[in-house]
């Protein structure tokens, strides 16, 4: 995958994530631009000739190296190695969109960093939306030897006092998080229509609503892509029921606000994948000072997005309720094999309890700020947490799906003696995934 500092996508960013992909560097015209500009500039540049933070007043030397050590501070676990490998090619695609200053001989390094398979020892804690600065201090010193890479020898590079700054002046942790949401539950949300039309089929439950007149007369896009979606799946079959439950009248409207809230994270993130979003930028033979840094859009359209997964969920649980009750199967409570057998009446408690799950990382962030650096920083967001609670959203949105998955199969093959379901959720979570096999 040729990375160039344009075009950069979340699905890209996971296949570099996971080792499907290696990386190539294209032009490095931008970067080499921006270089030479910050060689010749003169007079106060923040974070080059002045401190950083509260100290941007205080004049110093080459303190690059030294900021680079003070902000390799990161606490709790180490984050899993395919998180910091979305940092590294998130990173080195923002720094050949051309306006940190950096030197472009980094470039080629980071991409063997990335391909290699190796990465910096990066903690949970250390970031508030404005800045991976720990992540990527640490980083910063792996290349210069300092610190050791994880998964075998890294490479090396002897970077200036004039590129500390230049380099961790990024949010690419928590874009690299929120991309590989985005691509995760992608999949998710696209698979939770095939759960929601075996529910359709399991209880007769009328495709009238997803009608196209009555898409035509409301035309959000998610909506109406949702509902065209389904109607495929259930080839037009109507119930003899005027209305159904929510979980399956309103689907097509709840549904689709969820992938109109992907579509807008989606977006969101990937402006800032290939954003120079360096303070300062040098751009036009100056150094812009600005705050292109500040995450706030991210936070706000991850907040959204969080939101709407769990509305997505609620309706699943909902439908899942209908699955146990005779008067929509036809079958006994619960869809157990005999009177008084608890059959799926497990999978509620389950579902619940992720759902519980989903509705506490959805709790927004934007509605707080922090002011940290003696009041300098006085509205530091928390995007970093948006994105890492999206990507933690992964999991209970999968077992809630795989719940309903599981006892919509039920309810079209069958009774079936009461035994683990443990099994049967892994199994169905498997196949909410992409390459997953239908029954």
């Amino acid at each position: 995958m040729e990375l160039h500092g344009a075009g950069l996508t979340c699905s890209r960013v996971a296949a570099v994530a996971s080792g499907r992909a290696r990386v190539t560097i294209g032009s490095t015209d931008r970067a080499r631009a921006a270089w030479a500009t910050a060689q010749a500039l003169t007079g106060p540049v923040y974070g080059q000739s002045t401190g950083v933070g509260a100290n941007k007043d205080v004049e110093v030397a080459a303190s690059g190296l030294d900021l680079l050590r003070s902000h390799a501070g990161g606490a709790g676990p180490l984050i899993e190695a395919e998180r910091v490998r979305g940092m590294l090619a998130v990173r080195l695609n923002q720094l050949l969109a051309g306006g940190s200053g950096i030197d472009p001989a980094v470039l080629p390094v980071l991409a063997e960093a990335i391909n290699a398979g190796v990465t910096p020892p990066v903690r949970t804690y250390g970031a508030i939306g404005t800045g991976d600065l720990t992540a990527l201090a640490g980083t910063a010193l792996c290349l210069l030897g300092e610190q050791a890479w994880h998964g075998g020898d890294g490479p090396r590079f002897a970077l200036a006092s004039s590129d500390g700054l230049p380099f961790i002046s990024s949010g690419a942790l928590t874009l690299a998080d929120a991309a590989l949401a985005c691509h995760r539950l992608r999949g998710l949300l696209d698979a939770a229509v095939d759960v929601a039309a075996f529910s359709f089929t399991a209880v007769g439950a009328s495709a009238e609503p997803l009608a196209a007149a009555v898409q035509e007369a409301r035309p959000h896009q998610g909506q109406a892509v949702v509902a065209a979606r389904l109607r495929g799946l259930l080839n037009g079959e109507l119930a003899t029921r005027v209305q159904d439950p929510y979980g399956y009248r309103a689907f097509a409207q709840v549904h689709g606000g969820a992938l109109d809230a992907l579509e807008r994270a989606a977006t969101t993130v990937e402006v800032d994948l290939n954003a120079a979003a360096e303070n300062p930028l040098i751009d036009r033979s100056l150094a812009w000072h600005n705050g292109n840094f500040h995450s706030a859009p991210v936070a706000l359209a991850l907040d959204t997005l969080r939101a709407a997964l769990v509305q997505t969920a609620q309706l699943s649980t909902a439908r899942l309720g209908t699955l146990m009750e005779p008067g929509y199967t036809g079958a006994l409570p619960f869809l157990a094999d005999r009177p008084g057998a608890s059959g799926l009446m497990i999978l509620e408690y389950v579902a619940q309890d992720a759902l519980a799950e989903l509705r506490h990382l959805a709790t927004p962030v934007t509605t707080g700020t922090a002011v940290i650096s003696r009041g300098t920083e006085d509205h530091a967001g928390f995007a970093t947490q948006a994105a890492r609670y999206a990507l933690r959203c992964v999991e209970p949105l999968e077992i809630v799906l795989a719940c309903e998955r599981v006892a919509a199969v039920r309810a079209r093959r069958g009774a079936e003696p009461d035994r683990p379901l443990d099994g049967d959720l892994d199994a169905a979570r498997l196949l909410l995934r992409p390459g997953g096999t239908p029954p």
